[in-house]
């Protein structure tokens, strides 16, 4: 496993991640800051992490400068390094998409939801699946027997969110190394696109039967593709992203940490960080409470049926 430890860093699709080191007096006192308290942020970036850093330097240091700290970050390259740094106390709060915040916190056992991210203007989005019009494939049994496309392995719109619809409602996926592989009529095959470009061009090119990516990418299709694409299905509504804390961070340092996000976007200083901060439009409370978002993440991603 390679840990890298640098200054101000983020990741924009997969995620980022603050940290935090604290001491408090004896009981019945205020919490005591430690010489030297430093805030880390965590991110799973497996490149590039120099541009990450320069690009996420201004919202750490935002962060950092309101919890009277210094600022670090913390870089693994998989959620599940992360989780370990969690459960060492070397990262205390992460900002991840729904699917990795579901596999750091409830699989690994490592983290506790605090806050939602809310990017351009938005805070949640879902999968479409969808086919060619008038390609003979119109409700989701057509896909038996055929090979769909997702976007990326690591993507939650663009390949955990609508595989999970899709094994709830009953459909066996197999994973296939290329388009013309065998595909029994019991299953739907699958490959990676790797771009949005190359996924929607191998749908509207019947090389494959569907395909699935977010709402936002939906979106953005010019007018002349979005006339040619049929929707077949919607999943479930999840946030963007989520921002979740370590098991035993300390209560009042996540409280403070929360006011300062929460209040972030109401900063002419911080409103300006966070446009420039992946397109964040602000933090705010999860709608149904910490138990309510972990039970929403564990009916989408918790043991899809199997046929």
């Amino acid at each position: 496993m390679k840990v890298q430890r640098c200054w101000l860093s983020i990741i924009p699709m997969a995620a980022f991640f603050i940290a935090a080191v604290l001491s408090a007096d004896a009981a019945g006192q205020a919490p005591a800051r430690a010489q030297n308290q430093t805030i880390a942020l965590g991110i799973v970036a497996e490149a590039n992490q120099k541009e990450i850093e320069r690009h996420y330097r201004d919202f750490v240091a935002y962060v950092a400068r309101k919890l009277s700290a210094e600022g670090e970050v913390i870089i693994a390259s998989t959620p599940s390094e992360l989780a370990k740094l969690l459960q060492q106390q070397k990262v205390d709060v992460y900002m991840e998409s729904a699917y990795s915040t579901y596999m750091i916190n409830d699989v690994e056992g490592a983290g506790k939801l605090l806050l939602r991210r809310w990017q351009r203007g938005k805070p949640e989005y879902q999968s479409l699946i969808f086919t060619r019009r008038n390609s003979g494939v119109n409700r989701l049994d057509d896909l038996r027997g055929k090979i769909i496309v997702f976007e990326n392995p690591k993507s939650t719109s663009g390949y955990f969110l609508p595989k999970f619809f899709l094994q709830r409602n009953g459909f066996k996926l197999s994973e296939k190394s290329q388009l013309d592989a065998g595909v029994t009529p019991a299953e739907i095959g699958y490959i990676f696109a790797l771009s949005q470009e190359k996924l929607v061009n191998l749908v509207l090119t019947n090389q494959a039967a569907g395909g699935a990516f977010s709402d936002d990418d939906y979106a953005s299709v010019d007018d002349k593709a979005k006339a040619e694409i049929g929707i077949l299905a919607q999943t479930e509504r999840l946030p963007r992203y989520l921002v979740s804390i370590r098991k035993d961070l300390a209560p009042a340092l996540a409280d403070r940490l929360k006011t300062i996000l929460i209040a972030m976007s109401e900063d002419e200083e911080g409103h300006r960080i966070l446009e420039k901060t992946g397109e964040t439009t602000k933090f705010d409370m999860l709608p149904e409470g910490e138990e309510g978002m972990r039970r929403r993440l564990l009916e989408t991603f918790l043991a899809p049926a199997k046929k």
